[in-house]
């Protein structure tokens, strides 16, 4: 008593008589009554932002928590206050007695949840077992609903086991099943409406996670999208959106639009964060205790139960770690400096193990390329380590321009691959008359087209001849679409392998797909006097044309505006074909890139244009 007294965390305690186990009760009057148990560092998916490009060592089995050490433990946290269990991993359904420990879990008395958060791939197998077994809630951590771009990301297929999986729990009756989703900019922020719309005819929560930074995840505040921005997303297309009340100790702000089935949240660690109420504590899967999510410190649970370490001796231990907890985010400000694990080790927060391969963040300044069908820029692209981008800033978007002026300090060959350039004007046409907005030749054998008049001067420089981006403010909105294609002839050997999708680095036109589609919303940042255009819709689609060995490839792009889509849908199958060039390298360099044009677009004052 007289210890208790002596201290600021026993006084509260005292002052406050509060029916609560002082040793799961911090130094500011948190009561920790929910559990995270990490049951396993591996996982079935190979995801690209899952750990450090260096990889993670894997703790050896015999390290691991045993199931009946999972069980002591459980049990004398819920002795001591805590109601509410969530299983993580790594991926913990991959675990051979998951169902077995949910069993055992569910025969302590005084836990009231036992929860799981899972990628999805074996929830719709193994859920009925799971749910006979006493599961009651569900987390499933699904970043996109593209399927392409779900399988360039995990390295797997899966998307639509993952769906199956959702669907399953809404069937077996979990109400609600929460869906967690990482926002990042320039990966999927432009799917907040689908997901939002995703629930309007199923219970389920879906939950919006800003991106948080883990050791290994190359956190960047530019990659961070705010709670208050996607509410103002959302609110533009729904903004009859409600806010709903939530309990003081919840980590979400919740939003349903009416009429809905179920409802959205926001998780909100970064820009408004939650420590003041948070009642997490967390087991990694070898043992180690962390009171923070964030923080580096942990205690070695484990070690102590197979030293022959009494209750009362782990609760001593326990509770000393609780006492030393920090006021909010392990006591530092500048979370993205601290030293953590990956959080693949953690198994903490759902799935918030960030972007570390697929760097869609951009460097300090624009990188201005133009050796876009050059071979060897191609495979070596300056600067890539220096500024930690693997495959967005490989690809070039004027497939047209084949111009490189040679750094004297590079290496770089500037031999140029043959490519029919779009909108060049052919030696047979450049010496006819031509005035703008007459017929001219494209690169195409005698093909020609019939292009509006535009402009006797060319719209991008000013009276002196300097580039300068047009002013379209005074330009009316309207509805502006664009189709553009391209072909990448691979060769005989190639294309089977493709075909069969035999290609080591994974599957071809997937990821040519997303680069496509990246690419379309990367534009204005790529391409220097473009404007920053809020698209509609972005559609990448590859066929296989087995007759010249080669991937056809067509984009479309749409958006309501004052200014065209062309460049977008350009920008489109130029990515998506050098991304399938890149991905078949390996196999041979004899691959011509040719046929990138602007096939149609609608919409403007200067008229339509059909190819």
């Amino acid at each position: 008593l007289q210890e208790l007294q002596s201290s600021g965390r026993g006084r509260f305690l005292l002052e406050h008589a509060a029916p609560f186990s002082a040793f799961l009760t911090d130094s500011f009057g948190r009561q920790h009554n929910y559990l995270r148990i990490s049951l396993t560092e591996k996982c079935n998916l190979r995801c690209q932002y899952c750990m450090p490009e260096e990889g993670v060592q894997l703790t050896p089995k015999s390290e691991l928590l045993t199931a009946q050490e999972i069980i002591s433990l459980a049990r004398l946290f819920v002795k001591e206050g805590v109601e509410k269990i969530r299983l993580t991993g790594g991926e913990p359904l991959i675990r051979p007695d998951v169902v077995d420990i949910v069993g055992q879990l569910y025969k302590i008395e005084g836990l009231k949840t036992i929860a799981v958060t899972t990628n999805g791939i074996n929830l719709a197998r193994l859920l009925p077992r799971l749910k006979e077994a006493g599961l009651n809630a569900i987390n499933i951590s699904l970043d996109t609903l593209v399927p392409a771009k779900f399988e360039f990301i995990v390295r797997r297929k899966g998307f639509h086991k993952v769906m199956e999986g959702i669907h399953k729990a809404t069937d077996l009756g979990y109400r609600p099943v929460k869906v967690n989703c990482v926002v990042m900019r320039g990966f999927n922020e432009d799917e907040l409406l689908g997901f939002v719309d995703f629930t309007k005819d199923l219970p389920l929560d879906v939950r919006f996670i800003e991106y948080m930074p883990f050791d290994g995840n190359k956190w960047n505040f530019k990659k961070m999208v705010s709670y208050k921005e996607m509410l103002d997303t959302i609110k533009q297309r729904w903004p009859e959106l409600e806010k709903l009340p939530c309990e003081a100790s919840s980590t979400a702000k919740s939003y349903k639009v009416p009429h809905f089935q179920g409802q959205i949240s926001f998780i909100t660690s970064m820009s408004e964060h939650f420590c003041g109420s948070c009642n997490r504590l967390r087991i990694t899967a070898d043992g180690n205790l962390k009171v923070c999510l964030f923080g580096n410190s942990e205690v070695s649970l484990r070690d102590h139960l197979r030293s022959g370490a009494s209750e009362e001796e782990l609760v001593q231990i326990i509770g000393a770690a609780v006492g030393r907890k920090k006021k909010q985010h392990a006591g530092m400000f500048n979370i993205s400096q601290m030293k953590n694990r990956p959080m693949i080790l953690i198994g903490g927060f759902p799935i918030t193990k960030m972007y570390s391969h697929v760097t869609f963040f951009f460097p300090p300044e624009p990188v201005l390329m133009s050796f876009p069908l050059c071979q060897d820029a191609l495979q070596n692209p300056p600067n890539s380590k220096q500024w930690g981008y693997t495959f967005s800033h490989r690809l070039t978007l004027r497939a047209s321009c084949c111009v490189f002026q040679k750094d004297p300090s590079s290496t770089f060959d500037t031999k140029c691959l043959e490519a029919s350039a779009v909108g060049q004007v052919s030696a047979d046409c450049q010496s006819k008359e031509t005035s703008p907005g007459s017929e001219f030749c494209t690169g195409d054998s005698g093909s020609s087209a019939k292009v509006p008049r535009a402009s006797d001067n060319l719209t991008h420089t000013d009276e002196e001849g300097r580039a300068t981006m047009v002013d379209v403010g005074g330009k009316p909105d309207s509805r502006r679409r664009a189709v553009a294609g391209a072909v990448v002839r691979l060769g005989e050997k190639a294309f089977g392998m493709v075909r069969q999708n035999q290609v080591k680095k994974g599957d071809v036109l997937a990821v040519a797909q997303i680069a496509g589609i990246q690419g379309a919303k990367m534009t204005s940042q790529l391409i220097p006097l473009c404007h920053n255009i809020p698209l509609n819709h972005v559609e990448v689609s590859l066929s296989l044309d087995e007759a010249r060995y080669a991937v056809v490839i067509r984009s479309s792009c749409q958006t309501w505006g004052r200014t065209g889509v062309e460049m977008e849908a350009l920008t489109a199958a130029s990515l998506a074909a050098l991304a399938v060039y890149d991905m078949c390298k390996a196999v041979t360099h004899d691959i011509v890139i040719e046929e990138v044009k602007l096939l149609s677009k609608t919409g403007g004052q200067r008229g339509d244009f059909s190819r």
